[in-house]
């Protein structure tokens, strides 16, 4: 069972064709079905989740335990699929596709937001929880407009599609042009910005902070974890991001997990979460 898809106009779709090939190809991999799906009513669901990311799913180092809205929703479900147990492993947006479909975890459940590319490899449960991709920058740069970024840097963690979303959105805006001048794995130039990339959120606020990028670009639930007083949100979406939970793509887990979290979403569960951790 998928949730509805990202859709671009048809104008665009050449664009989009482009920059989605060039920042987020997917790899053609044949898929097993999952483990955990074939224990029924026991055994341990392996699920992949963030670790630094507030309110959402944020690792203990001290006690290793996780903590967040997308752990209480992991939980819930592996015990309404019939798991004893859920083991958790860390994944990043660089690796988490890789994990899911080598089969090192059942299901990711980590801010993970429905695209036509992940669609052709994975299945998606309904939302649990609508998003958008923001813009951020520091007060003392005086952006307040976004085509105050033209000709400027802005920097996004590498592997999420926020580059791809935002590429489309300041084309249609009429900041940058059709074409990519370069695309490497340290950023991608187009003609009107330059979009650098970084190993991990932390290093892209650091780099927000030292003015080696204008602005940073993620999702709303991870500006959380970044914003101080010294900070703003832009006044623009770049794009809708709806997180569901990611399975092999045709696996038996697929509806069981779709129609766990419809449940979950029906009975207000994942409402009382969110309130929980808002």
């Amino acid at each position: 069972m998928l949730i509805g898809r990202v859709m671009v106009s048809k104008a665009k779709r050449t664009f989009v064709a482009i920059v989605a090939f060039a920042l987020m190809a997917c790899a053609c991999v044949s898929v097993a079905g999952c483990d955990g799906a074939a224990n029924g009513g026991s055994g341990t669901l392996k699920v992949g989740v963030r670790s630094d990311i507030v309110n959402f799913s944020l690792l203990n180092e001290k006690t290793g335990k996780y903590y967040g809205l997308e752990i209480d929703i992991a939980e819930e479900m592996a015990k309404r699929l019939g798991y004893a147990d859920v083991e958790y492993s860390t994944v990043t947006p660089d690796d988490r596709k890789d994990v899911l479909l080598e089969g090192k975890v059942d299901c990711l459940v980590a801010c993970y937001s429905v695209a036509d590319s992940r669609l052709e490899s994975f299945d998606f449960s309904p939302t649990y929880y609508p998003d958008d991709t923001s813009v951020m920058v520091e007060n003392s740069s005086l952006i307040t407009d976004i085509t105050q970024l033209e000709g400027g840097v802005l920097g996004i963690m590498s592997g999420s599609n926020a580059g791809p979303l935002l590429a489309i959105k300041l084309n249609e805006m009429g900041i940058i042009g059709d074409n990519i001048i370069s695309n490497t794995d340290e950023g991608t130039q187009y003609e009107g910005v330059y979009v650098k990339k970084f190993a991990s959120y932390a290093e892209l606020s650091q780099a927000l902070e030292e003015g080696v990028v204008d602005a940073a670009v993620m999702d709303g639930s991870i500006t959380d974890t970044y914003m101080n007083e010294d900070r703003s949100l832009l006044d623009i979406s770049i794009a809708d991001q709806n997180y569901g939970v990611a399975t092999q793509k045709g696996s038996e887990l697929s509806p069981r997990v779709a129609e766990v979290i419809q449940g979950m979403l029906d009975d207000g569960t994942i409402a009382a979460y969110i309130e929980k951790w808002n």
